[in-house]
Formats: C-alpha cells, sequence, structure tokens
C-alpha cells in the first residue's frame, strides 16, 4: 500500500485556488501532483501557479495517469457521476465536491459504483471537518443546553449576493448544470451539518419557487425535517431579499438554552440562565484542508470515512424533497 496519496484534480476553477487546492499539499502524507481543465492556458497558468508539475486538458489522461492514485473531482454537478464512475472503473479513489450529483438517482449510482470498484468515495461535506462545528457539535452532545428541541435556519440573501463564488457561465443557477439554483450550491453544507449533528432524518418535505425569474432555477425553498431523535428542522432559503435582510443564522433552541452561529460565519453564541456568550473560531486559511487530511487518513486505511456516499445520498433526497415541486 502506498504511503502518500498523490491527488489530481479534474476542475481546477476558482473554488480549488484557496478553499481546497492548496490543501491536498499541505496535508500530511498527500500531495498534489495533476490538475486538468478543459482549457489549456489556464490548466497551464494553474500549474505553474500551484507549482503542480502536471496539467492536463482530456479528464481520462488524468484518471488513467498511472502516478495519479487518488482524484478530486471538482467540476460542477453535471461532471460529477461522469467522472467519479472513469475514475473508480481505474481503480483510483475518489473525493467529489458538493453537492455530490445532479439528483438522488445519480447519487445511488455513484454509491453502487464505489461498491463495485472495491475502492473508495467521500463526499466532500467538508464543514464537518472545520473547528466551528466540530465544538458546536460536542456542545450539544454534552447537552449544554439541554435537550435540543428545534432548530431554525434562515439563508436570506439579495439577488447580487457577494456570498457566491461568481463564474463567466453563471453555471450556479443553470438546473441543467448544477441540479439547481443557489439552494444546490449552499444548502448541501447545512443539510449536511443537521446530519452531522442529530443523526439520521426520519421524514421531511418542503417547497420551492422562482418568485424573482431572474434564472431559470428556483430561488425560495422552504423544507422541514423530523429526525429520529425527536428533533425538527426548519429552514428557508430566499435568494431575492432587500440587502439589509440579508441573514445567515441557525438556531438550535434547547430545553435549557440556545445555541446560534452562521454557517458561512466564524462565530457562535450560546445562552443560557439569561446570560449570553459569543466565541469566534476561525476557519483555516484552506477551509478544506482539515477534510482533507481526514479523507487522506481514510485513503491510507487509518481512519474512517469522514463523509461516505450513504450521508452524501441522504443530503441529495433531502434536497429533492424540498424542491419536489420543481421536479415534476
Amino acid at each position: 500500500m502506498t504511503n502518500t496519496i498523490k491527488w489530481g484534480i479534474i476542475g481546477c476553477g476558482d473554488v480549488t485556488e484557496v478553499k481546497s487546492g492548496p490543501g491536498f499539499s499541505k496535508a500530511e502524507n498527500s500531495e498534489l501532483i495533476a490538475v486538468m481543465r478543459r482549457n489549456a492556458a489556464k490548466a497551464e497558468d494553474y500549474a505553474q501557479r500551484h507549482k503542480v508539475k502536471k496539467w492536463f486538458t482530456n479528464a481520462s489522461e488524468l484518471i488513467n495517469d498511472p502516478e495519479v492514485n487518488a482524484i478530486y473531482i471538482a467540476t460542477p454537478p453535471l461532471n460529477h457521476e461522469e467522472y467519479t464512475l472513469e475514475a473508480l472503473k481505474a481503480g483510483k479513489p475518489v473525493y467529489v465536491e458538493k453537492p455530490m450529483t445532479m439528483n438522488t438517482e445519480s447519487a445511488i449510482r455513484m454509491a453502487e459504483a464505489e461498491k463495485a470498484s472495491n475502492t473508495l468515495l467521500t463526499v466532500a461535506h467538508y464543514r464537518r471537518g472545520l473547528p466551528l462545528f466540530i465544538k458546536i457539535k460536542e456542545l450539544i452532545d454534552a447537552r449544554v443546553i439541554g435537550e435540543v428541541r428545534f432548530v431554525n435556519l434562515k439563508m436570506l440573501q439579495p439577488h447580487q449576493s457577494d456570498l457566491i463564488t461568481k463564474t463567466e457561465d453563471n453555471w450556479r443557477v443553470n438546473p441543467q448544470v448544477s441540479g439547481g439554483g443557489l439552494f444546490h450550491d449552499l444548502a448541501p453544507h447545512q443539510i449536511d451539518l443537521m446530519l452531522f449533528f442529530f443523526g439520521k432524518a426520519k421524514r421531511y418535505h418542503g417547497f420551492s419557487v422562482n418568485q424573482g425569474n431572474y434564472y431559470p432555477a428556483d430561488d425560495l425553498v422552504t423544507g422541514e425535517i423530523l429526525f429520529e431523535n425527536k428533533v425538527l428542522f426548519n429552514g428557508t432559503w430566499c435568494f431575492t431579499v432587500a440587502p439589509e435582510e440579508k441573514t445567515d443564522l441557525v438556531e438550535i433552541v434547547g430545553s435549557e438554552g440556545k445555541i446560534s452561529f452562521a454557517v458561512f460565519d466564524k462565530y457562535y453564541t450560546v445562552r443560557k440562565n439569561g446570560k449570553e456568550e459569543r466565541f469566534e473560531v476561525p476557519p483555516p486559511q484552506h477551509i478544506q484542508q482539515p477534510m482533507i487530511q481526514l479523507v487522506v487518513n481514510y485513503f491510507l486505511g487509518h481512519g474512517e470515512n469522514p463523509c461516505p456516499p450513504t450521508e452524501g445520498i441522504e443530503v441529495m433526497k433531502i434536497m429533492d424533497s424540498f424542491c419536489e415541486i420543481t421536479q415534476k
């Protein structure tokens, strides 16, 4: 067995510049040795700037490079299944970006391919590897706010939000490429954290609608989840509010207090016995690096899968149920 994971990235776009790319070389027993992008000039430029020795314009060539022994798929969701299946068939373990893929059926096929290939697949729900959310889970498990009763989530953004990574073709709001809209880009993090905190979901449903008509995707989504432990979650995602209404807030209400935090920030607060304390837990420079380290350890046989495909499927099922109105 190898003692170093030598990564190849398929889709070295903006998200890999700081959030993930450098983390593959900074993690222990890990090295980024190849990148792929269809645009040759951009692929070569990325490789030179990040000191990556190989670059490709064809995904199959990268997958089948004998020196590459693991694949990170960072393309838009439309290509996740295709490249995952090809990499697994080639015997290369895969770390695939969120959302796992376009829909539940596609996610199930990816999980089945992992089993058939006898190799490994991890979904990049990387916020579960960050110190902030590990701390919040510890507080929940320690019953600092007593028994959790319910959770409210609000993700409200104006039409021109600076929270969303901009691209030339704006693929994130093209359902044919992303599976949905900005909900599909952001909600995988949030829903996965709920599963990370509270375990298995028992029932879920929701509604979605396109109110602003700025693009083909729905811009308002609401959903509820009843967990097996009887915790009830309610979430609202709206991407057409006034700028002054911008909100990123999760409130976990317990029998003895409340934990509040922002999914895309660095703070949390605990309110109990009439007192409220605010804490900050800064993220690492490369936000995916803690998760990448867990994935490397897993691929090397030194740990459990930090986010197996079964949990990626569950996130896709919940998202599909929230957006069921658009699936008909």
